[in-house]
């Protein structure tokens, strides 16, 4: 039967050799009801982190901690027993799994963390490491550079391909700009060879159509000098200006029908002298003066080339020639040169 008296004492670890204080003592505890408040509601132990707050508990925990760090030792002392309540020593922790207490009770020393390097290394990587760093300021400096080496370098590849893009556009630009100037020469080079044979084609159907006329038409004679021409001034002429064109020659050389149509006048026509008047269908009439004869008649019907009379020098002349006037069907001259080169005869 366990008795109530208490257990002897026995040497306290704690003295002022260890810790520097007064000596203290441990005492047995024997809980009885009495001495025990009941817990009420629900356990609150369990809630309750790190070490129990047992003072038995800490006191454990206490010399664990101290012979660990090696100031002091509870190994010589003989055991202490200490008796808990059920419901308190239910929801305590095994004293084994505290740090460094589990070595300590089981006779083994627990290894203690070793720092690999020292705390300038912290941050640096496996990689670095590797290539001898072990500054960590070095190593967020050599980070720095080579991330702004990297960033120079993007940009520069930036400028770079900007460069090359600028130029290539350029390129293209130049190239098009050459590519539309060739298509402009070509367009004009062949513009004007079209003009050209389009002006080729036009002139060759003008010489078509005057070498058919020249079919159809011909000069009123065959030998003859030009010896006043249309418009020209002088006071020879009644009207200040000559209204024809003179062809002298023979006197008796024939006169021809320059195209084909009919006659609507034959005989004397005062400074005009003999004068033949031939019109043709459409209309325009020509003027045969100075004539010495007369070989038609009004109302005769003449074709190209047939004799109508003969050169003279009857009328208001200065010598024998021909007076040739070409009228509109309104009556009104013009130069009968121009209107016999349109009919592809040159005087």
């Amino acid at each position: 039967m366990a008795s109530n008296q208490p257990a002897p004492e026995a040497p306290s670890p704690f003295t002022a050799d260890g810790l520097g204080g007064p000596e203290r003592t441990w005492e047995e505890w024997n809980p009885t009801a009495e001495s025990v408040r009941p817990v009420r509601g629900k356990h609150r132990v369990a809630k309750q982190r790190g070490l129990a707050r047992s003072s038995t508990v800490l006191g454990v925990g206490v010399i664990a901690a101290v012979g660990a760090g090696g100031m002091a030792t509870a190994q010589s002392k003989p055991p202490v027993s200490i008796s808990l309540p059920d419901s308190i020593a239910d929801n305590l922790p095994d004293a084994k799994s505290l740090p460094g207490v589990g070595a300590f009770m089981s006779g083994e020393a627990e290894a203690a963390p070793v720092t690999a390097a020292p705390l300038t290394t912290a941050g640096i990587t496996t990689a670095e490491a590797d290539q001898g760093t072990t500054d960590a300021g070095e190593a967020l400096r050599a980070r720095i550079l080579q991330q702004a080496e990297q960033q120079q370098a993007s940009a520069d590849a930036e400028a770079e391909a900007a460069e090359e893009k600028a130029a290539a556009e350029k390129a293209a630009a130049d190239a098009k700009k050459q590519q539309d100037q060739a298509e402009a020469k070509a367009k004009a080079k062949i513009a004007a060879e079209k003009k050209a044979a389009e002006e080729a084609a036009a002139k060759k159907a003008e010489e078509e159509r005057l070498a058919k006329l020249r079919a159809s038409y011909t000069l009123p004679t065959s030998s003859y000098t030009l010896t006043s021409t249309y418009g020209q001034s002088g006071a020879m002429w009644s009207s200040g200006q000559h209204t024809g064109l003179d062809f002298a020659g023979a006197a008796g050389s024939p006169l021809k029908a320059v195209h084909s149509g009919t006659i609507t006048s034959a005989g004397w026509s005062g400074s005009y002298g003999y004068r033949t008047v031939l019109q043709l269908e459409d209309g325009t009439e020509l003027w045969y003066a100075h004539q010495s004869s007369i070989d038609v008649s009004v109302g005769q019907k003449v074709s190209t080339g047939e004799t109508i009379g003969r050169m003279g020098a009857t009328g208001n002349v200065t010598g024998v020639h021909l007076h040739l006037e070409v009228r509109t069907a309104g009556g009104s001259a013009m130069d009968p040169a121009a209107w016999l080169n349109s009919k592809g005869l040159s005087v």
